[in-house]
């Protein structure tokens, strides 16, 4: 996917989208400590994902809330994990770093129900160029 991605980012911006199953940085994990090596939070997987993001992309979340913490679109179903909010963020938007100048609002919306993942939203201008 990596050099998908970044052969198609020569020739038009990107935006990648899904649950990449990834929790990227300590701050996106709520026991980062006790997770390291973890499917999810394996170095190599990170990794991965620094690679992409050393490479023209950009973490749209991070890009506006670079030090923020406790926002996560992933919880267990174990009992009471969502409600004292010991989730995981493994869900993004990622962009073309030409893109990231239009980056309005990113986040998620961890009150809404119906899963164990919440539904993320990535809000961008309209002014832009090649």
């Amino acid at each position: 996917m990596y050099s998908y991605l970044t052969l198609l980012n020569l020739t038009k911006p990107v935006i990648y989208a899904g649950n990449l199953n990834v929790a990227h940085q300590g701050i996106d994990i709520r026991n980062a400590k006790s997770s390291i090596g973890n499917s999810g939070f394996t170095f190599e997987e990170r990794e991965k994902m620094t690679r992409l993001l050393d490479n023209g992309f950009v973490d749209s979340f991070r890009y506006l809330h670079p030090t923020a913490e406790s926002h996560y679109t992933w919880w267990s179903y174990m009992a009471k994990v969502r409600e004292r909010n010991i989730g995981w963020r493994i869900d993004y938007f990622i962009v073309s770093e030409k893109l990231a100048p239009l980056i309005k609002e990113a986040g998620m919306h961890p009150d809404t129900m119906g899963s164990d993942h919440c539904p993320i939203f990535l809000e961008l201008g309209k002014e832009f160029s090649k």
